[in-house]
């Protein structure tokens, strides 16, 4: 009687157990991110608990407003580092897991302030009944001691000579026309978030194009070697003996192998991408070259009478 009776013990207490389990389980997938790869250029839910849970430990501080722009790339990159991931900007499934592990995410409070038009600055470690005056807009992560303020003194006003006063209404002018022209942009963009345009005017077409490039005439080569063939076509881009535009220059007649063999057409991957994003934001491992070559296979005697930069994998960069 004894053995059954705690045979049955056992039983209930599995039961709850497993209960429990289960609830904490889909308690956590009702608030965690979708089986997507998060990256630069998304928009949507998981972006918006991107945001959220990266501003939740102070790792990002801009608008949750569901963009994955250039502030949020930034900012996941630098928790990446902090808490050795793979730095790569991209929010995959290891990256997700440590984000989830390490936050909270109140999906319907953020929702909610998102609906009022909050700008969430700091939403993490400050009471949520504490952020009704605007998401948080006004609350630090930490409550700071309020400072005593010096009382403030009159500076004695001089008089302005007839020039500092043209240069002065010369200023307020330019100041107003200023305010003018931004209250007629914001007018003119439309009310939904878009991620269309990235730094330096190119576009997500741009960016894709000369991933394709990257892909086709470097994804054998090592991730430097890649960003320095993205790193190339930015150079030409920039200098007026070249088209001044993506397109211009990976289809300028000779330019690349990989638009004379149709490889510029292949699908490129991840990395491919990742390293035209590198070299947008400023990583040239080439030192500002205009070409480069492969000794093994290049015919070309002019390109061997270039100035030669530095060898990175297979290519000779060159002046």
């Amino acid at each position: 009687m004894k053995n059954n009776i705690k045979l049955l013990s056992s039983m209930i207490v599995m039961v709850l157990a497993f209960s429990l389990l289960s609830y904490s389980v889909e308690e956590h997938s009702a608030n965690a991110f979708s089986n997507q790869v998060i990256q630069k250029g998304a928009t949507g839910e998981d972006v918006i608990e991107l945001q959220s849970r990266l501003q939740y430990i102070g790792y990002y501080n801009g608008k949750i407003d569901g963009v994955f722009g250039w502030g949020t790339y930034w900012a996941l990159r630098n928790f990446q580092y902090e808490f050795g991931l793979d730095i790569d900007g991209l929010a995959g499934e290891e990256t997700k897991q440590k984000l989830i592990k390490a936050t909270k995410y109140n999906k319907q409070f953020v929702k909610e302030q998102i609906h009022k038009g909050s700008k969430f600055s700091h939403y993490g470690g400050v009471d949520t009944k504490k952020q009704t005056d605007g998401g948080g807009a006004k609350q630090q992560a930490a409550p700071a001691k309020p400072q005593p303020q010096q009382p403030q003194q009159k500076q004695p006003q001089q008089e302005k000579k007839p020039q500092e006063q043209n240069n002065n209404q010369q200023q307020a002018n330019n100041q107003g026309q200023g305010q003018a022209n931004n209250q007629q942009a914001q007018q003119e963009m439309p009310s939904e978030p878009t991620a269309i345009n990235t730094p330096n005017g190119y576009s997500q077409n741009d960016i894709q194009l000369m991933a394709n490039a990257v892909y086709g005439e470097a994804r054998g080569e090592p991730y430097e070697g890649q960003v320095a063939v993205a790193a190339v076509i930015l150079n030409r881009i920039d200098n007026p003996a070249f088209p001044n535009t993506a397109a211009g220059v990976i289809f300028e007649p000779g330019a690349f192998t990989a638009v004379a063999d149709g490889q510029i057409y292949l699908t490129p991957n991840e990395k491919a991408k990742k390293a035209v994003i590198d070299a947008i934001n400023g990583w040239d491992p080439t030192g500002d070259a205009m070409y480069y070559f492969n000794p093994a296979t290049a015919t070309n005697k002019w390109i061997w009478s270039r100035p030669q930069i530095k060898r990175i994998g297979k290519h000779i960069f060159c002046d």
